[in-house]
């Protein structure tokens, strides 16, 4: 985890083998490392060597896993019976 490592996710739009046309969005998530993204160039090349649809683009969010604590403070507290 110190090294980088945290959750990745990528939006990755591709053309449907049957529409080249229409692009359709398919979401990856995996704990993967910043900034090279091995398990997500390993898993793009898989994709390009086995996959008919073609790649259109890939967006990528990554969120570390070890960072300061997170504090909200909450104003109210509402009770349901």
């Amino acid at each position: 985890m110190v090294d980088g490592y945290g959750l990745t996710t990528a939006n990755i739009l591709y053309h449907l083998p049957d529409h080249p046309p229409i692009v359709q969005s398919y979401i990856w998530q995996e704990y993967d490392l910043h900034p090279h993204f091995p398990e997500l160039h390993k898993f793009l090349d898989f994709w390009t060597r086995s996959l008919e649809g073609k790649l259109h683009s890939v967006r990528v969010a990554h969120a570390g896993l070890i960072r300061p604590a997170e504090i909200s403070v909450v104003g109210d507290e509402f009770k349901l019976h």
